[in-house]
């Protein structure tokens, strides 16, 4: 009897608790929409990658033009030509593979560029969305727009406009 007794008092302990917690959730896509310098670093990496893909898609044609030629050939060529076009083939696709991987790939250069260009911006914005959490006194914000799942958000909760002034912007006034 006193184990369920002293079982029912922490649980309404830790029922209070849960109560005097303050939630809030803001979206990142709205506030990052509205900082100039975000949506300029997100032109110039989406030029960046335009770029470089326009690379790889060069380097793919040519190298099937190089397959269609072979092809085409094929039955003139003796094993010894046949052997080293088939390498200059396969030599070429393995270079615009790696040029691919170089440029896209995990940690490649459009990542780093990113990194470079687009962490600065999220640190600002992590400091401010610090900032109207200590100011408002709330213990969490959630992210609408991250993995967690937010299956309703009441609007007087959204400190998105917040973040954005405590940013020195203007809500409502999207950047373009």
């Amino acid at each position: 009897m006193k184990k369920l007794i002293t079982t029912l008092l922490f649980a309404v302990v830790l029922s209070f608790g849960a109560f005097a917690q303050r939630f809030a959730y803001v979206d990142s896509d709205y506030i990052l929409k509205h900082i100039p310098e975000y949506n300029a670093a997100q032109k110039q990496l989406d030029a960046l990658s335009g770029q470089w893909q326009k690379e790889v898609d060069d380097r793919f044609a040519e190298i099937e033009k190089l397959y269609k030629t072979y092809q085409a050939d094929q039955v003139l060529l003796t094993e010894e030509m046949r052997k080293r076009r088939e390498g200059e083939i396969i030599e070429k696709e393995k270079e615009a593979k790696e040029f691919q991987r170089v440029k896209f790939g995990f940690e490649g250069d459009l990542f780093q560029q990113r990194t470079r260009l687009v962490k600065p911006i999220q640190d600002k914005v992590s400091k401010a969305v610090q900032a109207v959490a200590d100011a408002q006194q709330l213990d969490m914000i959630f992210d609408k727009n991250s993995e967690i799942m937010l299956l309703y958000a009441n609007p007087r909760l959204d400190k998105s406009n917040d973040v954005v002034t405590r940013l020195g912007y203007k809500p409502g006034v999207f950047v373009k």
